[in-house]
């Protein structure tokens, strides 16, 4: 199936695909929602076709991967930024107290729309809000510009931040500055979980050999960076990770080691798909 997917989207123009894609998870919404196979926190498939996976089962195990790792606490405000359609936020309705709260961001206006609809009716400390931010493969008619969007929230007001599949779909400039976003909204001692695609002694052997999941060869290598498709780059993107934890030094967080690396480039051991990196705010 994995080799259908990679030949498909290597013969199909993309546009082509998402509209199949798009038609094909339409008739699974049919299907599920005549047959009551979806319940109301489960959202249609063809309401975004942002993130892979089984909705349920990435939102649980990232979960347990917040509290063992990230150290969540219940009573924590939470910044989910790149909710989409609430993969993450579902879960959490059943770990976070009315003490704690949820703000979450995205650039895809669907998934904010149905989450503000879905989750926020039934739970009220769980807000979402649309980032009108461009990118060309998930929003290319975005106002602002990522390397200068400010998160609409005051300085240090949360405690946990989380981001899981957006770094792997942003440029290094559009990253440093949500890097200095997440420092700016952090508390003292407060901490963040971010999933990359990292570049390193280990996966560049793989991706030499030809053997990741993902070809970020030599073709499109910028230097700190490395990019699938060089014509829509968002498509995934890799970072060098001494890059990445020079940024965090730059921007006071303080990587909590070991990075936990994913399975994307096929090594043995592994966490999750993407590598995580868990750090806390060192600085007022």
């Amino acid at each position: 199936m994995k080799l259908l997917k990679k030949i498909a989207k290597s013969i199909i123009p993309r546009p082509i695909l998402a509209v199949i894609r798009k038609g094909c998870y339409s008739l699974i919404d049919i299907y599920e929602s005549l047959f009551g196979l979806r319940d109301e926190l489960t959202p249609p498939r063809s309401i975004s076709l942002v993130g892979d996976g089984d909705f349920k089962k990435k939102g649980e195990e990232f979960l347990q991967y917040f509290i063992e790792i990230g150290g969540l606490k219940k009573t924590d405000r939470i910044l989910d930024v790149g909710c989409g359609k609430g993969r993450m936020a579902v879960p959490i309705t059943t770990y976070l107290s009315k003490e704690g709260s949820y703000e979450g961001i995205d650039i895809v206006a669907d998934g904010v729309n149905w989450c503000t609809k879905k989750i926020t009716g039934k739970y009220p400390n769980f807000r979402f809000q649309l980032a009108d931010v461009y990118n060309k493969e998930y929003n290319p008619k975005g106002k602002h510009q990522s390397s200068a969007y400010k998160f609409p929230f005051e300085d240090k007001s949360f405690d946990f931040i989380f981001l899981t599949s957006v770094f792997t779909h942003m440029l290094p400039d559009d990253m440093e500055n949500y890097l200095s976003e997440i420092s700016r909204v952090l508390k003292k001692n407060g901490r963040c979980l971010i999933t990359y695609f990292l570049l390193n002694k280990e996966s560049l052997s793989l991706i030499n050999k030809k053997q990741s999941r993902l070809d970020f060869n030599f073709k499109y290598n910028y230097g700190n960076y490395r990019v699938e498709n060089d014509n829509t780059p968002e498509i995934a993107i890799s970072f060098d990770e001494k890059f990445v934890r020079d940024l965090y030094e730059k921007h006071s967080l303080q990587i909590v080691e070991p990075i936990h690396f994913g399975s994307w480039c096929e090594r043995e051991n592994f966490l999750s798909y993407q590598d995580i990196i868990v750090a806390s705010k060192i600085q007022n």
